[in-house]
């Protein structure tokens, strides 16, 4: 780090630099700044995954894998840049299980473009399932609206469509929340019900923040997370 004389900056300036630069990675247990960074903690893994184009820097930190968060300077353009996000692998057919929770809390900036969302996988990829918990600016599911439910604890705008690879279901949640618990084996059940998918193979459950825009630099904070499943 360059030395700087100690009358050449002023205490104002020193700190707004300070926050451009994600002060919580500076002390947290790992962070990474890498497009692919990762690290594993407690049966999950924290994906920085910068994966779109035209994006900007992003550093994301942990101290496990329920308290992380990400610092994302993404140009104010269109397009999904990156999904940093904790993973917790289950790996059960969806009527083998008896239950899948997960519980989440979060601090998200009040401005940007993005949506706090669960992003999960059956095993072989034919379908993701998002669930989009909060979500700001100038963001959008993929797919048209088919109807309304109310489903795994939540309110839903329920969206169907295709990225060309997979179906994409999305549960927009007709409310913002930075907190709360979801019950995604109902979720599962009521998409089996509707004949949307059959009995597959649950696989990774995401959760993280889709950013598309987050220009000058803005902070996403994951304060708890986790998911069970029995």
């Amino acid at each position: 780090m360059r030395r700087i004389a100690r009358t050449a900056v002023p205490v104002t300036v020193l700190t707004i630099t300070l926050g451009l630069f994600a002060p919580p990675a500076l002390a947290a247990t790992w962070s990474s700044t890498d497009q692919w960074g990762t690290w594993t903690n407690g049966g999950y893994t924290l994906y920085n995954n910068i994966w779109g184009g035209g994006a900007g820097p992003q550093t994301i930190w942990a101290n496990s894998y329920g308290n992380w968060g990400v610092w994302a300077n993404h140009p104010n353009t269109g397009g999904v840049k990156a999904y940093p996000n904790a993973t917790r692998y289950v790996g059960r057919r969806i009527s083998a299980l008896g239950s899948v929770t997960s519980q989440f809390n979060v601090t998200v900036p009040g401005a940007g473009s993005y949506a706090t969302a669960y992003d999960i996988w059956d095993t072989g990829h034919a379908y993701e399932i998002m669930l989009w918990m909060n979500k700001q600016g100038a963001v959008g599911p993929l797919g048209s609206r088919q109807t309304g439910a109310s489903v795994g604890g939540h309110n839903w705008d329920v969206y169907r469509g295709s990225n060309g690879s997979n179906q994409v279901f999305s549960f927009v949640r007709t409310g913002n929340t930075s907190s709360g618990s979801v019950d995604i084996k109902a979720v599962l059940n009521w998409l089996r019900t509707n004949g949307w998918m059959g009995d597959v193979t649950l696989g990774d459950v995401q959760f993280g923040y889709e950013i598309t825009s987050s220009s000058g630099g803005m902070d996403f904070r994951t304060n708890s997370f986790s998911v069970s499943s029995s």
